[in-house]
C-alpha cells in the first residue's frame, strides 16, 4: 500500500536491493524469502517480532531516491511480492517518464511526494469512518493479526500486548492478540515459531495469579488446556480486557447474540497510538455497567463523564468529597467514604442550573435546583463551564418543560421543551378503549393488603404502636433529607431500612431504592399498553401463567378471589410480551405475588421489571443461568467464609440443592412471609449483597448441628426447620399459615429466632462483603455453569439422537462440537441470515442450532466418506438439498448427523440379504402385465370385503391406516429417466476421480451404465407394447452404426478408459453425438465444464477424456447441442442395484465403512478460524518480474 512518504537514513540496513532505477528502489527485508543466511534470517525475524517492527506485515518497500544523496524516502510497503510488483509497476508507468523532464533533484522529490500524499488522500476518501478514526499503528497490527492467524476482515482486533506465553517451562516472549472473537499468540524467536488461537466460547476458566514461577500472570484455561501468560506492562488492564471479550462471549453462547460496536460513541480529542476504537468502546461499556449498577439507572442510560467535586450537605453541615457523574439523563453523585452519601438527580426533574459566586471557601460551584424545592451545590469543579454547558445540553433534549440554565449569576435562559413531550398511544386518559385493565380497577390504585385491610378493626397495640413510630421516623427523615428521587441517601437511611420499612411506605420506597421510579415516570401508559397487547393471547408463557396463578400465595386472602389473580395475570402477562426472551419463569409468580400487596399494578409491573432485568439478571430466564451463578458464588463464600462446614456439606452435596430456592424467591418461599417480606426491604436498599450475607448467617447458626448431619435429607430438615421459624415479632398484619407446622415435630417446638436480630448478626458477621467482590466472582462462576450448561445440552442432544444414527456417543459429542463451531461463527463473521434466524430457543437442543449450504460443505469434506476431491461441494450441495426439508435454506444438527448416517450405513442397502430381491428386479419388465392383473384383483377381493363388512369398527381400523405415516422402501422412489441416468453416472465417476482403485471402478460403472441403458430400451419395448412412437422429422434419431465410433483402445486392455465403454453404451441408446469440435477454444470450453475434466491425468488419457466428454460431461442441467433424449427411457432404483451388485469393485467400495474419529482428528488440532489462501506465491511472481 502507499504510504505517507518518510525519510529513511540507513536505506541498506537489514534490506535487500532486489530491484532499482534512477529513482526508486525495490527492496526485500532480510528473513523474508531465499537468501541472506541462516543466522541472519533468524537474528532479523526475532527482531520484528520482539519490537513489534511493520516489516513483519509488510517485508518489502519501495524508497525514492535523488542523484548521490544518502537520504532516501519511504513511499510504499507491500505484504507480498505480488502486491509490491503492481506499485512497481506503476511507478515505472506513470512517473520515470515525467521525472526525468525535472532538472532539480528537490523538485523531483517534491513533485513525488505531492503525488504519493495525493494517491493516499483518494484512498482516504472511500474508507470507513471508524477505520479513520484508529491510528495508523494500530491498522498495521490489526492487518500482522490477519495474516499471521488467517483471520477474515470481519474479525476485528480490540488491543495487542507484549507479553510471554509459558510453552511448558520455557517462556516464549512474543505478542497477545485480543480480538473480539479470539485470543492469539504469536511468537518467532530464532526460528521457532508459536502460534496460538483460542476461542473466547472455549474459555472456561480465566484468572489473574501470582506465583513464583509465573509471576503477575494470566492463566487462560479451556477445556482440554491451560495456557500462561506473564511479563505483562499493565496486567490489570489486560486482565480486564480479557474479561470484558470473555462476558461478551458467554452472552452470545447463552443469548445467542453477536458483538456490534458502538459507532455513536464520540471521537476522541486525540488519536492515541494503540488504542482502538473497539476499545474504547469495551472501555466506555464497562463505565456505563458500573454507574448503572452503582445508582439503578436503566440499561440504556450512557455516562458522559465525571469528574471529582463536593457536595454541600445541610444536614451535616460540611462538604462531602465524592464524584459527580453526569449521563443523558441524570445526574449523580457518590461520595468517595462508603454509604456516606449518595444522590440522584434526574433531568426531567431539574429547573434551574447555575453558576454560583466562586470564593476561596467555595471554589467553582454550581447550583442545581429542582422542581420540588430542593437546592444542591457542587463545589471544586475543575472545569465548571464545560459541565455546566454538558448538562445544558442534556437538559434542552429531555422531555419536560421548564428548564433554566444560567451560564453567569442573574442571566436565566429558559428553554421549554413541551413540544417534545412525547404522547403515548393509547394513555390512561382513554379509559372506554381499555377492556382488560383501566385506572378504575382497584388494584390500580391500591396494593391488595390495602384493599383486604381497609375493613379490619385497628389494633391499638404495642406493634401498632411501634409501626406509627417508623412512619414517625420515615417521615422526619423525608423532612431532613428529603423525599422522593431526589433523596439523599446516607447511613441513617440504611439504618432505617434495615429496621423495616413501614407496611404504608413500602411500595413507595421500593420503587425508589429499585430505579422502578425513574422507568415508570418516563413510560405513561406503557403498562396499560402492554396489557392490552398480551391479554388474549395464548403462548406457551400465557399457558405457563395460567397453571401458576393459584399456587402464588394461596395462604394469602389477597389471592383467593378473583381480584388478587386477575391483578397477577394482569402483571405477570404483560411482562412476558415486553420480553418474549425471557417470558415466565416459575417463582416469578411468588415475586410478584408480594409486590402486588403492597403496590398497584403499574408499580409491581415495573419493579419486576427492575428484578428481572437489573438487580437478578439471567435469574428468571428458561435456564435460570443468573441463579446458578449466585449458586456458585455462594459455595465460594461458604468456602472462603465458613472452611469446615463447606467441606462436610460438599460432602452431603447439600448447598447446591437449598440455596437455588433461598435466591430465585428472595427467601419468600422457605420463610414465614412477614420476616422474608424484611429482607426483601434490605435487598431493594443494598441489592444481592443482602441475600448472600442472610444465607451465610444461617449456615453459621446451624453450624453445630449441620456438622452432625449424616445425610442430605436431614441437613435439609435442620435448615427447613430453622427458616420456618424466623419470625417478625414486630408485624401488624395477621399471622398467615406457614409451612413450619408441618416440619415442627416432638412435643417442644423449636425456638423462634427474630428476623431482625438474623439481619443484624449476618451485617456483623459477614458485612465485609462489597459489591464489586461479587461481580468478580460472579464472572468466574459464569463461566464455569454456562460451559457446564453447553456440556449438558450436548450430552441430552446425544442421548436423544443416538439410538437413530450410526455413531457412538463419543463421535456425537465431537459432532455436535465442530456443528456448533461453523453456527457460532456464522454469527460474527457474517452469513446470508441473521443469528436470530439460526437460532430460536424454543426447540430442543438438537434441532437450535442450525448451518446454511456453505458450512455444511466445509463439514462435509471434512467429516464425509466418500472423497471426492474437487467435486465435494457438489455432492455437499445435492446431499443438503435432500435434507433440508422445510427449504429454509438451513439445516440443523439432527438432519446433519442424519445425511453423515446414511453414508456410515450405506453398506446395508448392498448386503446379501437384499441381493436376491434386487436381482429379482430384473424380471420387473417381462412381469409388468401380470403383476398389474395381480393388483386389480386384489383390489376387487378388497371391495368385496368391504361391501360384506359395515361395521363401524372396519371403518375405525380403515381410517387408522390412512393416517398411519407409510415408511417408504425402495419400491416407491419414482423411475429414473435417461437425463436422471446420465448425471448419475457423472456423479459416481466424479466420486472414483481421486480413488486409489479409480480405473477398476471407472471400468466397473461403465459396465453398469451399459447394462442399465439395455435394460431401459428392453424395457420401454414391453411398456409400449412394441409400438413406436412418431418423432419429429427434424430431429430423428441417428442409428447406432452411424455414431462416430470411439477411439481405439490402447493395448493393455483391461486398464483401457472406462469412458469409451460407456460411449459405446450410450451410442446403443441411440443417444446422438454432435460432430467432433475442431476450434482448439471450443474444445477448451467444452473439457472445461465436463465432469471428466477433474480426474487425475495419471489414470485416463487425453484422447479418451476428449472423446468422453462429448457424450457425457454435459455442463450441469444444460443439454449438449445436438443431443436428443429418450423421454419413453426409464429404469427404477432396484434395477441400478441389481446391475452395481454384479461388480465387485463397486460393492467394496460402497460397503467400505469409514472412520469417523480418523476424519475428525485433524479438525481437532486444526484452528477453528479459515486461513486465507494467496492467490500467487511469491515463486511465480519472483518468476515473472525476472
Amino acid at each position: 500500500m502507499w504510504i505517507t512518504p518518510g525519510e529513511v537514513l540507513l536505506a541498506n540496513a537489514l534490506w535487500v536491493s532486489e530491484r532499482a532505477n534512477p529513482f526508486f528502489i525495490l527492496q526485500r527485508r532480510k528473513g523474508h524469502g531465499k537468501g541472506g543466511g541462516l543466522a541472519g534470517c533468524l537474528l532479523v525475524g526475532t527482531m520484528d517480532v520482539v519490537l513489534d517492527s511493520s516489516a513483519r506485515v509488510a517485508p518489502y518497500r519501495i524508497l525514492h531516491q535523488t542523484g548521490d544523496s544518502q537520504i532516501f524516502c519511504s513511499i510504499a510497503c507491500g505484504s507480498s511480492r505480488k502486491e509490491i510488483t503492481e506499485h512497481w509497476e506503476w511507478l515505472e508507468t506513470n512517473l520515470l517518464q515525467t521525472l526525468s523532464i525535472f532538472d532539480n533533484n528537490e523538485e523531483i522529490t517534491t513533485f513525488v511526494k505531492g503525488k504519493i500524499s495525493g494517491i493516499i488522500a483518494e484512498e482516504n476518501k472511500s474508507k470507513a469512518a471508524l477505520e479513520d478514526e484508529d491510528s495508523g499503528k494500530f491498522r498495521e497490527a490489526e492487518l500482522k493479526m490477519r495474516k499471521l492467524f488467517g483471520m477474515p476482515g470481519e474479525e476485528k482486533l480490540v488491543n495487542y500486548y507484549s507479553c510471554s506465553y509459558w510453552k511448558g517451562r520455557v517462556p516464549r516472549q512474543g505478542w497477545v492478540y485480543l480480538s473480539v472473537n479470539h485470543l492469539c499468540f504469536y511468537s518467532l524467536l530464532l526460528g521457532k515459531e508459536v502460534t496460538l488461537v483460542v476461542q473466547w466460547t472455549e474459555v472456561i476458566r480465566l484468572e489473574k495469579n501470582a506465583t513464583l514461577l509465573f509471576p503477575e500472570s494470566v492463566r487462560v484455561s479451556t477445556r482440554h488446556t491451560e495456557h500462561y501468560f506473564s511479563m505483562f506492562l499493565n496486567v490489570n488492564d489486560t486482565f480486564k480486557l480479557m474479561e470484558q471479550l470473555a462476558t461478551i462471549a458467554m452472552r452470545q453462547l447463552l443469548d445467542n447474540e453477536g458483538f456490534a460496536a458502538d459507532h455513536s460513541l464520540p471521537k476522541a480529542c486525540k488519536t492515541l497510538k494503540n488504542v482502538s476504537a473497539l476499545k474504547r468502546d469495551l472501555d466506555a461499556r464497562a463505565k456505563n455497567e458500573r454507574y448503572r449498577a452503582l445508582f439503578r439507572l436503566t440499561q440504556d442510560e450512557r455516562l458522559d463523564g465525571h469528574t471529582d467535586c463536593t457536595l454541600w450537605t445541610p444536614f451535616a453541615k460540611m462538604h462531602i468529597v465524592g464524584q459527580l457523574f453526569v449521563s443523558n439523563n441524570y445526574i449523580c453523585f457518590c461520595s468517595r467514604e462508603e454509604d456516606l452519601c449518595q444522590l440522584i438527580i434526574p433531568l426531567r426533574e431539574v429547573s434551574i442550573v447555575e453558576k454560583a459566586d466562586s470564593s476561596s471557601v467555595l471554589p467553582c460551584p454550581v447550583s442545581i435546583s429542582t422542581k420540588n424545592k430542593m437546592t444542591f451545590l457542587f463545589a471544586n469543579l475543575k472545569d465548571r463551564d464545560f459541565l455546566v454547558q454538558r448538562i445544558s445540553d442534556f437538559l434542552q433534549r429531555t422531555p419536560e418543560s421548564g428548564h433554566s440554565v444560567s451560564q453567569s449569576e442573574g442571566s436565566p435562559s429558559t428553554t421549554p421543551l413541551s413540544s417534545s413531550l412525547p404522547t403515548p398511544t393509547g394513555a390512561a386518559g382513554e379509559p372506554s378503549q381499555r377492556r382488560h385493565y383501566s385506572p378504575s380497577l382497584p388494584t390500580a390504585t391500591k396494593g391488595l393488603l390495602h384493599i383486604y385491610q381497609k375493613d379490619a378493626p385497628e389494633e391499638h397495640g404495642p406493634k401498632a404502636t411501634k409501626e406509627k413510630m417508623k412512619e414517625e421516623s420515615w417521615n422526619i427523615h423525608f423532612l431532613e433529607f428529603g423525599r422522593g428521587v431526589c433523596m439523599y441517601r446516607t447511613s441513617k437511611t440504611r439504618e432505617l431500612v434495615l429496621n423495616g420499612i413501614p407496611e404504608s411506605l413500602r411500595g413507595e420506597l421500593w420503587l425508589l431504592f429499585s430505579g422502578a421510579q425513574n422507568e415508570m415516570d418516563t413510560h405513561p401508559g406503557y403498562y396499560a399498553e402492554r396489557v392490552e397487547q398480551a391479554m388474549g393471547r395464548c403462548t406457551l408463557a400465557t399457558e405457563e401463567i395460567e397453571r401458576d396463578l393459584h399456587r402464588s400465595m394461596p395462604e394469602h386472602h389477597a389471592f383467593q378471589n378473583e381480584m388478587g389473580i386477575a391483578a397477577l395475570r394482569r402483571v405477570l402477562t404483560a411482562y412476558a410480551c415486553r420480553n418474549p426472551g425471557i417470558g415466565y419463569c416459575q417463582a416469578m409468580n411468588i415475586v410478584t405475588s408480594v409486590l402486588l400487596l403492597y403496590c398497584t399494578e403499574e408499580e409491581a409491573f415495573w419493579l419486576l421489571v427492575a428484578l428481572c432485568e437489573r438487580m437478578l439478571p439471567d435469574y428468571y430466564n428458561t435456564r435460570v443461568v443468573g441463579a446458578l451463578v449466585d449458586q456458585g458464588v455462594f459455595e465460594e463464600l461458604t468456602r472462603h467464609c465458613l472452611p469446615f462446614l463447606y467441606e462436610h456439606m460438599q460432602e452431603l452435596g447439600v448447598i447446591s440443592t437449598i440455596s437455588l430456592s433461598w435466591f430465585l424467591t428472595l427467601f419468600l418461599s422457605v420463610m414465614p412471609f412477614d420476616s422474608a417480606v424484611l429482607l426483601v426491604d434490605c435487598f431493594f436498599y443494598e441489592g444481592i449483597k443482602v441475600i448472600f450475607q442472610v444465607a451465610l448467617a444461617v449456615l453459621h447458626a446451624n453450624m453445630d448441628t449441620l456438622l452432625d448431619c449424616n445425610d442430605e435429607g436431614e441437613a435439609m430438615t435442620i435448615l427447613g426447620r430453622y427458616l420456618d421459624n424466623v419470625v417478625n415479632k414486630e408485624t401488624v398484619s395477621p399471622p398467615i399459615p406457614h409451612l413450619h407446622a408441618l416440619l415442627t415435630s416432638g412435643d417442644e417446638p423449636p425456638p423462634q429466632i427474630d428476623v431482625f436480630q438474623l439481619i443484624k448478626s449476618s451485617c456483623d458477621k459477614f458485612g465485609s462483603l462489597r459489591a464489586d467482590v461479587i461481580e468478580q466472582m460472579r464472572f468466574h462462576q459464569r463461566l464455569k455453569v454456562i460451559q457446564s450448561l453447553e456440556d449438558t445440552a450436548k450430552r441430552s442432544v446425544v442421548r436423544a439422537i443416538m439410538t437413530d444414527s450410526a455413531f457412538s456417543i463419543e463421535e456425537l459429542e465431537e459432532l455436535y462440537v465442530h456443528f456448533k463451531a461453523k453456527h457460532i461463527m456464522s454469527c460474527y463473521w457474517g452469513a446470508s441470515t441473521t443469528a436470530a434466524e439460526r437460532h430460536d430457543p424454543s426447540l430442543p437442543y438438537l434441532e437450535q442450532y442450525r448451518i446454511d449450504l456453505g458450512q455444511f460443505c466445509q463439514l462435509f469434506g471434512a467429516l464425509g466418506t466418500w472423497p471426492c476431491g474437487t467435486h465435494t461441494a457438489t455432492l455437499a450441495a445435492r446431499l443438503f438439498r435432500l435434507l433440508d426439508m422445510n427449504k429454509d435454506g438451513l439445516i440443523n444438527f439432527k438432519e446433519f448427523v442424519t445425511g453423515l448416517s446414511e453414508f456410515e450405513e450405506v453398506e446395508n442397502p448392498l448386503c446379501p440379504e437384499e441381493a436376491e430381491s434386487a436381482l429379482e428386479a430384473t424380471q420387473f419388465f417381462t412381469d409388468d402385465d401380470t403383476s398389474q392383473g395381480t393388483h386389480t384383483h386384489i383390489d376387487c377381493n378388497i371391495l368385496v370385503s368391504v361391501s360384506e363388512v359395515k361395521d363401524y369398527k372396519y371403518y375405525l381400523r380403515m381410517w387408522a391406516m390412512e393416517n398411519e405415516p407409510k415408511k417408504e422402501t425402495i419400491k416407491d422412489l419414482r423411475r429414473m429417466n435417461q437425463e436422471q441416468f446420465i448425471e448419475l453416472c457423472k456423479t459416481l465417476y466424479n466420486m472414483f476421480s481421486e480413488d486409489p482403485l479409480e480405473q477398476e471402478l471407472y471400468h466397473a460403472i461403465a459396465t453398469v451404465a451399459s447394462l442399465l441403458l439395455r435394460i431401459g430400451e428392453v424395457g420401454k419395448k414391453f411398456t409400449n407394447n412394441g409400438a413406436n412412437k412418431p418423432t419429429d422429422t427434424t430431429n430423428t434419431q441417428a442409428p447406432a452404426a452411424e455414431l462416430p465410433q470411439p477411439e481405439k483402445e490402447e493395448p493393455n486392455g483391461e486398464s483401457s478408459s472406462g469412458q469409451s465403454l460407456v460411449c459405446r453404451a450410450l451410442a446403443e441408446a441411440q443417444l446422438e453425438t454432435p460432430p467432433q469440435q475442431t476450434s482448439d477454444e471450443e474444445v477448451k470450453d467444452d473439457t472445461s465444464v465436463s465432469s471428466y475434466s477433474m480426474v487425475s491425468t495419471g489414470s485416463l488419457q487425453c484422447e479418451d477424456i476428449a472423446d468422453d466428454t462429448v457424450l457425457i460431461g454435459c455442463a450441469g442441467e444444460q443439454q449438449r447441442r445436438g443431443s436428443i433424449l429418450d423421454g419413453d427411457w426409464s429404469i427404477t432404483f432396484e434395477q441400478v442395484l441389481a446391475s452395481m451388485l454384479t461388480e465387485p469393485p463397486l460393492v467394496d467400495y460402497f460397503e467400505k465403512k469409514g472412520d469417523i474419529q480418523a476424519r475428525m482428528a485433524p479438525c481437532k488440532m486444526q484452528r477453528r478460524v479459515e486461513r486465507q489462501v494467496s492467490s500467487s506465491s511469491d515463486h511465480e511472481l519472483a518468476q515473472l518480474s525476472t
